[in-house]
Order: C-alpha cells, then structure tokens, then sequence
C-alpha cells in the first residue's frame, strides 16, 4: 500500500483522491465501528474528529466524485439503490476521516509542510507542464478548472497530502522483516511432496440399482431446496435506443466526405516519421547552421552538439502528423524529403531546424470502403444531440401521467418488449437464456427489485439509451412436487449412492494401507490404476490429480495414507516423501520475498497506527446530518 500511495503521489490527481487508498486501510475499523457513534449534533457537521469538523459539503463533494469514479469505471449509470449496495457512502465518510484523524495526527506532532515544498511539488507535477517541460501557469489554472478546483483548494489539500505521506513514510519505512517469517513462506513456497495415488472411478462403486420409491422419497424430502422452482417475473421492457433511432440513409455523400477528410487518420494506419530537431535563438542562426549543413562544412549531429544537444535528445520520436503539439513542426516534418533538412520553422516555442530520419507509410482506407460507417456516426449524433432527448423526456412525461408502458409504446410506435417469464438469473421456466433483454446484468437486478404496480426509475444502458420496466406479474418460488421432478431425484439419488459408496470403498483402501499393506499389492488385487506423483508442489495441479487432493497430500504426514474426491470419482493416496530445499538468506528470491512482506508488513502497521488514530482522536458521526448531506442518495 505504501508503494501504491508514493505512486499516487507522483501526478496531482493521485493526490487529490489520495484518501481513497486509505479506505482499504480502515476495514473494520471504520466510523460504524467505533464507539462514539451517536445521532444527534449540528445538521451542518456530519462527523467531527478530534476537534476537527467534517461539512455536510465535504461529504456530498465527496460522494458525487467518488460515484463518478465508479460510473466512469462501469461505463453506466449507478442507481441510489446500486451506490447504496456498494456502500459508496460508508466508503466517502470512511476516507473523509481518516484524512481527518491524520491531518489532525499531524498538526499534534507539529508536522507542516513549507510554502517552497508545496510549490516545488505543483512545478514538478508533468501536468502542469507545457512541451517544453516546464511549469506553464495558464495549463496549471486550465486543469484545475476541467477538475473544479481553485487555486486554494488544491494548495490546501496538496499541503495536506504532503504532510499525510511524510507520515506515513515515517511510521512504516524500511520495516524490519523477520527471518523467521520468511523460512516459514519458504518451506510454504518451496516444499515439494511425492505420493502413490490410487484413482476410483465412478465406476468402481459398482452397479447401483435404481432406488425404492421410501429411498427416493426420504432423498426428496432431504434436499427439497434442491427441487425449488425459482421467482419467475413478467416484465414489459420499453427500450429507446440511438442506434435504432438514428437514418444514416438521410445523410449526404458530402457531409460524410467531410469527416472523412477531417478525420482521414481514424481509417486506417497513418504515415508516421522519425523526426529530428534542433532549437535556435533565432531565424538568422538557424539559417547559418543550415547553410553550413548543406554545404557539408559541417554534420547535422555536430551543430546539435554545438547547441548543446545530446545525441539522444535530437529525436522527438516515431510520430504521426496529429500527434506534433507544434502545427508549424508538423506541417514542416510531413512535406520533407527522407534524409532533407527543413528550412528554419517558426514554432510556438521557437525557431528550429528539421530532419527526417525514416518514414512509415501511412494505410489510409479510401471514402468508398468507410461512408456506410461514418453515415452510422453521423446520424447517430444527430440523434444524441436532440432527438433522443427529446424523445426521452415525452416518455418521462407520459410515465409522469400514470400511462402504461404498452400504451406509451403504441403512441410513439416504439417496440414493447414482453417476456412472459424469466428468473433473476435469466432464464425461462425451461432453463433457457431468454433472449432479447438489453443490459441483462442491470436490468434483471433492477425488475426483482421492484414490484407489481411500482413507480420503477429508468435505466441508463451501455450504448447510452434508456429502459423503462414495468413488473406486470410474480410467480414466488415454490417447491415442486417429488411427481415433477422424480427424474431428476432419481439421477440425485444415484449420484449420492454412487458417492457413498466410493467413500466407504477408499475409507476400506486408506485403512489397509494404514496397517502396512504395500500400495502396489492393494492395486493388483483390487484393479484401480495406480500413479506415482513426484515433484508435486502446494497448490499445484499435476498428473490429473484434483486440488483437493493435492491440498490433501500436504496436509497427510510422510507415511500416511488418507483419501479425497477427485472429479467425479474419489483417490486413495499414501504420501512417500516431502524435501524442502535449505533456506539461505540474502539470495534473490530472499530478497523479493522481503519487499513482499515488507509491503504486506506496512499495510498492517499502517491499518493499525490508523486505527488508533482515529481512536485517540475521537470519531463522532451524525447519521441525520449524513442522511441529509446525500438526500434521496443515501
């Protein structure tokens, strides 16, 4: 975790969300957990830590970053109901005090962060640098803006943050990890076992005669969860979708030709350029060094390195047109010849000269073979910019006036999608995946959610469309009657006598080898095959043999015999040998170990310092003030 906070601490919005990081930190120990829970206190201040308060805005500025986050990563809208069943709001005042309890942690220690460490961190931060790699302001005042921070703000949570990792650098630095740890992780990792494995197959429990109906009914009534039909729901599912709505047919060949054009690069592979570049105070020098290059007085490499260039500071790289920050450079680098030097080119940042190096052809797919695509694009933003809204809000206002969804579907000549029955997994009363429903992984959840004749909210598909679901009717799980299902008890009944019998018959195995039979006589008498594993490592698949008895064969004792299933059958095995190679300190893989455990080391020693923290401290929480910073979210 330390690890993951200094690379946070690397680029400005890592700081930023640093707090997020350290909501793993507190599991367990997080404000419900404390002790000075209480209700009452200011409907202004939602939690007070220490002496530190924690606003009502905090949280909801907070909470609505945090649900971006999660919306972003998802790709699709999160419902009050899915934020609440991630526990979004437990996370948000979760990390909101903890940074509380460590800024107050270090104001009592008299930790401070000076104005110049703040600063030096803001001009070293790559974002806020222009090409040239230094600290531009007007990009500084840009990015804030894009993020909506001020100035003031992100001074004051950069100090904070600052402040926040010096001390958590200082409690877990260079943790001491002891030896003893890493020889038990290394006999863990590195032992290695051998076994003689006996393999029954279902086979070899004999032939099982088909139940009586006592043993079938007694099997029955044993596992009648087994034998439950699931809620069945009928649903009504009305659908907008762009994509539907969209008429490529009604855009013109010249409009597309226009993105086309505009956007040649997206259509295939575009030419890209090695490129050289050498600055120059000014055009007069620039040309002097040109003429001094052409005339062969001197080598390109030799006026960089009068410049002061290193060699490896010519390229700018392997680039495409578009990807030039500088339009000037750019159109000057794609009209050389291979091998040419440009004329002196007047950048934004200067006067320079060119070189071109190589060229990789471009592969740009011609019109003809695209504009059915970009036609789709074309009519699809139209629609996204208009039609769908527009759309969308006269559904909202029918749904607004009590219309049914058929109703509403028929007035707008749109589909209504309606599935007869379907279980939250899915599937029909068959067993078969229903097909045809949109997002299934949102939708279902949503539809058993609800109930017959509720106000249900729209849902936000992947492709940016909108599903309304009404629950028309619910069939509750039932169990179903021994006469419904007797084929499938039957085949149950069977499975379960066939592994009955399998135990007993390995139980009989394991024994036998207990008492000092040799393994090799008990498989001759018997006829099951017989494998000798070697070499075999923990948590290891070989051989065909099954994870539950590799896990067996580690946990046996040397000499011993046990048993465990495997597939479909079951294994009788006697361990013969386990080796642990000599543990040796200071190697390499001692040493990766280390800053392994160190990390896991510092994770705990980080949870717990927090913890305390937070305990000395005092975390009070206001569960009405919180209820009342997330409204209807919460």
């Amino acid at each position: 975790m330390l690890q993951s906070i200094r690379n946070a601490s690397q680029h400005w919005l890592g700081k930023v969300v640093l707090t997020v990081i350290f909501t793993f930190l507190i599991a367990g120990v997080a404000i419900f957990g404390v002790e000075e829970f209480f209700r009452g206190g200011s409907s202004s201040t939602v939690a007070t830590v220490g002496k530190t308060p924690i606003s009502a805005e905090e949280v909801r500025t907070a909470y609505q970053n945090q649900l971006q986050r999660y919306q972003a990563q998802l790709k699709r809208t999160l419902t009050p109901d899915q934020a609440r069943s991630l526990g979004l709001e437990r996370q948000v005042l979760s990390q909101l005090i903890t940074e509380a309890a460590l800024d107050q942690k270090t104001t009592d220690l008299g930790l401070a962060v000076s104005d110049a460490a703040v600063l030096r961190a803001i001009q070293d931060e790559p974002s806020f640098k222009n090409a040239n790699g230094t600290f531009d302001r007007v990009l500084f005042y840009q990015t804030l803006q894009r993020a909506g921070l001020n100035e003031a703000m992100f001074v004051r949570e950069q100090r904070s943050v600052i402040a926040r990792l010096q001390l958590a650098d200082a409690i877990v630095a260079e943790l001491p990890v002891p030896q003893a740890i890493r020889e038990a992780v290394h006999r863990y990792s590195t032992e290695r076992r051998s076994a003689a494995v006996l393999t029954l197959a279902p086979s070899a429990a004999g032939e099982i005669p088909a139940p009586s109906e006592e043993e079938l009914t007694a099997y029955y009534d044993n596992n009648k969860a087994s034998f439950r039909a699931p809620e069945y729901r009928s649903l009504n599912l009305l659908v907008l979708d762009p994509t539907a709505m969209a008429k490529p047919e009604a855009v013109s060949e010249e409009e597309a030709r226009k993105v086309y054009e505009a956007n040649r690069n997206r259509f295939g592979k575009p030419e890209r350029r090695t490129i050289q570049q050498i600055s120059f105070p000014d055009e007069a020098a620039a040309n002097e060094a040109r003429a001094k290059i052409e005339s062969g007085e001197k080598p390109f490499e030799a006026v960089a390195a009068e410049r002061g260039l290193d060699p490896k500071q010519l390229d700018l790289g392997t680039l495409t047109k578009s990807e030039l920050f500088d339009p000037a450079v750019g159109n000057a680098a794609f009209a050389l010849e291979q091998g040419k030097v440009s004329e002196p080119v007047k950048g934004r940042f200067g006067t320079v000269l060119l070189r071109v190096t190589a060229i990789e052809p471009g592969d740009i797919k011609p019109f003809d073979e695209v504009k059915d695509e970009i036609r789709k694009e074309i009519a699809l933003q139209r629609v996204r910019d208009g039609e769908f809204d527009k759309a969308q809000d006269a559904i909202e206002d029918a749904r607004a006036s009590a219309k049914p969804l058929a109703e509403i579907a028929k007035d707008r000549g749109l589909t209504l999608l309606s599935i007869p029955a379907v279980d939250a997994q899915g599937n029909d009363p068959s067993g078969k995946p229903v097909e045809g429903i949109p997002d299934k992984e949102t939708t279902l959840p949503a539809a058993f959610r609800a109930d017959v004749g509720n106000d249900t909210e729209a849902l936000r598909t992947k492709t940016g469309g909108t599903i309304w679901y009404d629950v028309v009717k619910i069939d509750p799980s039932h169990e179903k009657p021994l006469s419904e299902v007797r084929d499938e008890a039957v085949k149950g009944w069977t499975q379960a006598e066939i592994a009955k019998r399998l135990v007993a018959k390995s139980k009989e195995l394991t024994e036998r080898l207990e008492k000092g039979e040799a393994i090799e006589a008990v498989a001759q008498e018997t006829g099951l095959p017989l494998k000798q594993v070697v070499d075999l490592g923990r948590n290891q698949t070989k051989d065909d043999l099954s994870g539950d008895i590799v896990e067996r064969i580690f946990t046996t004792p040397v000499g011993k015999a046990a048993s465990a299933p495997s597939g479909d059958g079951r294994a009788a095995f006697k361990v013969t040998a386990a080796t642990v190679p000599a543990f040796v300190a200071g190697t390499p893989s001692d040493r990766q170990l280390v800053t392994s455990l160190r990390t896991a080391l510092a994770d705990d020693v980080l949870g717990e310092f927090i913890a305390e923290v937070q305990k000395s401290a005092g975390v009070n929480v206001n569960q009405t003030a919180l209820r009342r910073a997330l409204g209807g979210e919460y």
